[in-house]
């Protein structure tokens, strides 16, 4: 008979489990029958000695056996699905849903509300009026046969194993162990159906994983799983020592994903976008290698094959399509307040979680599960690392309906360094594992 105190000495003596041992761990955890305090033990002792290969593919085997999983099987072809560590800013999904479905490539998405700096995805969407993710689970899959791309609100029960051990780790002091980590993104995608997943890595100081070496093995250890279990990965890992776009905000970055599927969005969300959509495409088999993908996504812009793609995704659900050409149709801010540089010289720092948390006291996101997020209000930037600035000349821009405003303009000033020399413009993409 197995004893949960034997499992903790095991793992706290380096030793491997085998994969019985996890499945007892993980299915005691979630019925009650282990207590709390034995799987901190247990967590802390995994944060200090590790975990192989194959003890975190069972790990995330387990969670994902702990509920329900998304049968996807019904839509045609191979689905991609990709996952953003998080940011600032993080607009991708926006354009890449209609810009990869314009390929060819099946987009079946499914999203939560955000809590923090700004909306989910959801929320975002919401922005755009009538649009609905209460659709039923028969209706997603008709949509993304035929249109190749939608979205639904999350209503199944997935990873409740992984919702329990977060909480635990939360105030246990082993949130920042890989294995962890790892399992518990990695058992989300899995369990929403996803045939192969594409990994946006954050790194730098806006991320969750601050420092690149950490980042890489971050990713090394999510593609693993991934490809231990079945499933195609791979990972880019993309720079969050500032937002990413211009915009932060719900309305604004919607808006700002229609520019980029014009060709007139900011370079740095649309390369990421053409480098995350080009390995979505050639997992998905719709293009040769790389190169061939970003061509035909490249052209897919050029052509208003991806704006067109947009239009039919959101009318599909309900939502109405007209904002694509005329943006006063969505939310807007009753004042734009201007946050003026305070001197000379060149940005060479921008706290990208301060300048969320800005964004937050203008009402864009949540502190609790329950707030009401106001779909206007956020910050456009319109300087970031590397730029010149002269003294008075406008950094941001608060777009706002009288919330926090003063707040917002401190935590704005304080996130920006202006230097005396010129600053590099930091990489966008660090790495790619495959």
């Amino acid at each position: 008979m197995m004893r949960m105190v034997d499992l903790i000495e095991k793992k706290r003596d380096g030793k491997p489990h085998t994969k019985e041992e996890i499945r007892f761990i993980i299915s005691g955890y979630t019925s009650g029958e282990i207590p709390e305090y034995q799987i901190s033990a247990w967590a802390m002792a995994v944060y200090f000695q590790d975990m192989n290969p194959d003890e975190r593919a069972w790990l995330t085997e387990e969670i994902v056996q702990s509920g329900d999983t998304i049968d996807l099987s019904a839509i045609e072809g191979i689905k991609v699905d990709k996952h953003s560590t998080g940011g600032v800013g993080d607009t991708t999904t926006l354009v890449l849903a209609p810009l990869v479905a314009s390929i060819g490539v099946p987009v079946a998405k499914m999203s939560g509300r955000g809590l923090g700096h700004t909306g989910g995805t959801i929320d975002k969407l919401e922005s755009l009026k009538g649009f609905s993710v209460e659709i039923s689970n028969d209706e997603f899959i008709r949509l993304v046969n035929e249109n190749k791309a939608a979205v639904i609100g999350q209503t199944a029960d997935l990873t409740p194993a992984d919702k329990q051990l977060y909480g635990l780790r939360d105030v246990t002091a082993t949130v920042n162990s890989i294995p962890l980590i790892a399992s518990s993104i990695m058992s989300k995608k899995l369990a929403s159906g996803a045939d192969a997943i594409v990994l946006d890595v954050k790194t730098g100081a806006g991320a969750f994983m601050k420092k690149l070496e950490e980042s890489q093995e971050l990713a090394r250890a999510m593609v693993e799983i991934g490809k231990n279990l079945g499933r195609n990965t791979s990972a880019v890992i993309s720079d969050m020592n500032q937002p990413l776009g211009n915009m932060i905000g719900n309305a604004l970055e919607v808006q700002e994903a229609i520019d980029t599927l014009k060709g007139n969005g900011p370079d740095d969300l649309t390369e990421l976008c053409l480098t995350l959509g080009s390995h979505m495409a050639v997992l998905a088999g719709k293009a040769a290698d790389f190169e061939d993908a970003r061509r035909q996504l490249e052209e897919a812009i050029k052509t208003g094959k991806a704006l067109e793609q947009f239009k039919i995704f959101v009318s599909a659900q309900g939502g109405d399509e007209k904002v694509v050409d005329e943006p006063g149709k969505l939310p807007q801010a009753a004042e734009h307040v201007t946050v003026a540089a305070p001197r000379d010289g060149y940005v060479s720092e921008i706290e990208a979680d301060e300048i969320g948390t800005a964004a937050m006291l203008l009402g864009a996101g949540r502190a609790t599960k329950t707030s009401e997020i106001d779909l206007a209000v956020g910050i456009e930037m319109h300087k970031k690392i590397g730029d010149q600035v002269k003294k008075d000349e406008p950094l941001v821009t608060l777009y706002t309906n009288g919330q926090g405003v003063e707040d917002a303009r401190a935590k704005v000033l304080e996130s920006y360094t202006i230097s005396a020399e010129k600053t590099e413009k930091p990489t966008l993409i660090y790495d790619v594992i495959t």
